[in-house]
């Protein structure tokens, strides 16, 4: 049962196979790439959907599948709540799962489907505040239907006698809702997807729900930089952001000669971070350390984890460059501790949504474990997934230090902080 105060979103979608999906879509992009469209439709219509749930607690995410079982759908999208749609027309449908989920203790139900790559976390959240003050509400779409509908209680109205598919979908379904004494607004307008000349603005808008930037905190890091400028740009990201907290070295210049965002602030790792993220403006943040380098297909990567449906945050794999002595054993552990505890570190590159990275707060203004702190508020909404993928770090440190002494001094440093160490007394044994 839901609590009394469980709101319940519902994505309506279709599993993906060949010659099934987007129909009209196949002059322009044949049969299998209206499926592969679809997909990526469905799964960024999810990964929205997703994003707004993650923070918005009291609210339950629910998939309900077409043309496949639930195994199925959660073989393709993630382990998640999902359920096979009734049969019958689009309005039966829609009306079985609205009523189960009343019935079940939900207290507002929002309905969307997955052909409207602009529904946004903001977007949702207007739909469901607009049910305090309204019985329903529709987002209705350019072509005369709509691609949201909410309800503060059951209307069976709004789902019999109506027309799908046509253009009068909408008023059709806002006559229904007036006969019944039920007083309706509505959101914006925006495009579904249906024929190939709404393809160049759904483009538009998937790429920019997958735009990423990168932010990379600095100090002295003139040897690192380059390489990791490179292989950074090879990907072309949304952007690239380079906080600098005072280098004395060509750091700066060296960024700024590779024609990526440079921005100069106080030193401090944390406050560096925090700084290029509120500047930030790509879907997904990749806090990464100069010191390491992302996999070569690292947006791909960061792309695949992040639309997991249960995913708050996401890492590479570790590992550590050079041949030093009790480097295996050490890769081993600390990808052993990812995969059981879920608590990647910095150095392995994290990856977040930009709205849960604003919604969680921001980094602490700590000399040390800045990094453990973040990944820990961030558990709390959700798995933070390592991806198969390495990050390949410096070994700078552990050559200098020695390998089996920094490894103890980073545990006895986890000890501190779980012990409740202050920051600034734990920061004293780096040295």
């Amino acid at each position: 049962m839901f609590s009394r105060a469980r709101d319940v979103l519902i994505v309506m979608t279709r599993l993906p196979r060949e010659g099934r999906n987007k129909t009209r879509l196949i002059p322009a992009l044949g049969s299998a790439g209206a499926t592969a469209f679809h997909d990526r439709l469905a799964r960024h219509a999810v990964g929205r959907a997703s994003s707004y749930v993650l923070t918005h607690p009291g609210t339950r995410m629910q998939i309900q599948l077409e043309g496949g079982t639930p195994a199925e759908g959660r073989a393709w999208l993630g382990e998640i709540d999902c359920h096979a749609q009734q049969d019958g027309d689009l309005g039966k449908r829609m009306g079985v799962a609205v009523e189960r989920a009343f019935a079940k203790g939900a207290r507002r139900v929002v309905v969307m489907g997955t052909d409207c790559p602009a529904i946004s976390e903001p977007l949702l959240a207007e739909a469901f505040d607009s049910l305090a003050k309204a019985d329903l509400v529709f987002g209705p779409a350019a072509d005369g239907g709509y691609y949201l509908i909410g309800m503060a209680r059951p209307c069976p109205a709004v789902f019999t006698g109506i027309q799908w598919g046509g253009p009068q979908v909408l008023v059709q379904s806002l006559a229904a809702a007036k006969d019944s004494g039920f007083h309706a607004v509505l959101l914006d307008v925006l495009n579904d997807v249906d024929v190939p000349e709404d393809l160049p603005a759904a483009h538009a808008v998937l790429a920019e729900g997958t735009s990423l930037s990168v932010i990379v905190p600095t100090l002295n890091e003139e040897k690192q930089l380059p390489s990791l400028l490179d292989r950074l740009k090879q990907c072309c990201p949304h952007e690239i952001i380079v906080v600098d907290g005072g280098s004395r070295d060509r750091t700066v210049e060296i960024a700024e000669q590779a024609g990526v965002r440079v921005i100069s602030v106080a030193r401090g790792r944390a406050s560096q971070m925090n700084l290029a993220a509120a500047m930030a403006t790509g879907e997904f943040l990749l806090f990464l350390h100069a010191d390491t380098l992302p996999p070569p297909d690292y947006t791909q990567v960061i792309t695949r984890v992040l639309q997991s449906p249960t995913t708050s945050a996401g890492a590479f794999r570790f590992e550590l460059s050079g041949n030093l002595t009790g480097t295996l054993l050490i890769e081993v552990l600390v990808n052993l501790r990812c995969r059981l505890r879920g608590t990647p570190y910095g150095d392995q590159g994290l990856f977040v949504r930009r709205r849960i990275f604003h919604h969680v707060g921001r980094f602490p203004d700590w000399p040390v474990l800045e990094d453990l702190h973040m990944v820990r508020l961030l558990k709390r909404l959700g798995p933070v997934r390592t991806a198969p993928q390495a990050a390949r770090t410096s070994a700078r440190r552990w050559e200098k230090g020695g390998t089996i002494r920094i490894f103890l001094r980073h545990q006895l440093m986890l000890a501190a902080y779980h012990l409740g160490v202050p920051p600034r007394m734990i920061a004293t044994l780096r040295s």
